[in-house]
């Protein structure tokens, strides 16, 4: 696996703004580094872990930690499936879910009631890659 593309401050912070001027909401950081450690989270487990993670894994990182960090005012869970989406979509891949699944799990995983690697299963099992 080459080095994905990841997901930097900015454009987590534009989507997540954009979430909010959409659907309403709370705007704001709640934390700053509760959101660097969510963003960090899935490069460092690609460059200390050994084997290194799958793209499901990574993605499952990046909703996990936006999702259980909770650095938003408002607005995690949606920021945290779209943070996944989107690093999924930048390294050639797509969640194929229906969009009610993907609400029910990321539910799931802000209430604790799925693991990170019961998360990355279910993207490994809704996984498509993307035709060019």
């Amino acid at each position: 696996m080459t080095e994905p593309i990841w997901i930097n401050l900015r454009v987590i912070k534009a989507f997540h703004d954009r979430q909010i001027n959409e659907h309403g909401g709370l705007p704001g950081l709640r934390d700053e580094g509760l959101l660097l450690s969510a963003l960090s989270r899935p490069e460092n487990s690609y460059h200390y872990s050994d084997p290194k993670p799958d793209v499901a894994e990574l993605a499952a990182a990046y909703g996990f930690g936006l999702a259980k960090n909770h650095p938003f005012n408002d607005a995690n869970k949606r920021t945290a499936l779209i943070a996944m989406r989107l690093f999924l979509k930048l390294n050639g891949y797509d969640l194929a879910a229906s969009p009610e699944d993907k609400y029910k799990t990321i539910i799931r995983v802000a209430a604790s009631d799925i693991s990170e690697n019961e998360l990355a299963q279910w993207i490994r099992k809704n996984l498509e890659e993307i035709k060019s």
